[in-house]
């Protein structure tokens, strides 16, 4: 498969003519969904869930559809009939010839005074897993990691730690259109020396090859 780094949380993963993007957000450059064939929504924050970007991607291709929670689902469901699914920890499905499985179910604690919402992490063909904002560790192995590497809720040590929980073969950083240039060396660093894997992020637009 092709890795695709978009912009912040946002991925797009081609193989054998088929594309699968996962959270087109507010962060995310406005055509980041346009092409695909499958969408993925891990939660209704504006950075990964934007209507304007979904709505380029429907009508980009009338075939295409969209997994997302429920909190997400019932909020576009009447704008694309028939092509918007519910999904919730445990499903499993086929996206478009991807095989996708949901894993977690709740954002991670910003603070305890907000209340937490719904978060769908999802398992592409057993291989590359996009926690969304939370660090649900799987309940199965995968090879390639997509980090969420800073936010708001996260801690660098809790970054580390979830690495080394989920033990990938290696991990890229997502979730990173908050961190200045100049924190990315440091981060990278502490990442790469303390997290046990191998360690790398991509600028928007760039690719690497990942295993299926």
């Amino acid at each position: 498969m092709k890795l695709i780094k978009k912009g912040h949380a946002c991925v797009r993963i081609e193989h054998e003519g088929r594309t699968l993007v996962i959270d087109p957000g507010g962060f995310s450059e406005d055509d980041a969904a346009v092409g695909a064939d499958a969408v993925l929504v891990t939660h209704e924050h504006p950075d990964h869930f934007e209507e304007g970007r979904l709505r380029a991607a429907m009508e980009a291709n009338p075939a295409a559809h969209i997994w997302a929670p429920r909190s997400v689902s019932e909020q576009i469901a009447t704008t694309f009939p028939g092509r918007v699914h519910h999904v919730g920890e445990g499903d499993a499905f086929d996206a478009a010839g991807f095989g996708i499985e949901v894993h977690g179910q709740l954002h991670a604690v910003i603070h305890p005074d907000i209340p937490r919402i719904a978060n769908c992490g999802y398992v592409v063909d057993g291989s590359l897993f996009h926690p969304g904002d939370a660090l649900t560790v799987p309940g199965r192995s995968v090879d390639t990691l997509l980090l969420p590497v800073h936010a708001p809720w996260s801690k660098v040590s809790e970054v580390i730690d979830y690495v080394r929980e989920v033990a990938p073969r290696r991990a890229f950083d997502v979730h990173d259109g908050l961190l200045a240039d100049r924190a990315r060396p440091v981060y990278d660093r502490m990442i790469g020396d303390l997290g046990g894997v191998e360690h790398g992020r991509l600028a928007p637009g760039e690719s690497v090859g990942v295993a299926r």
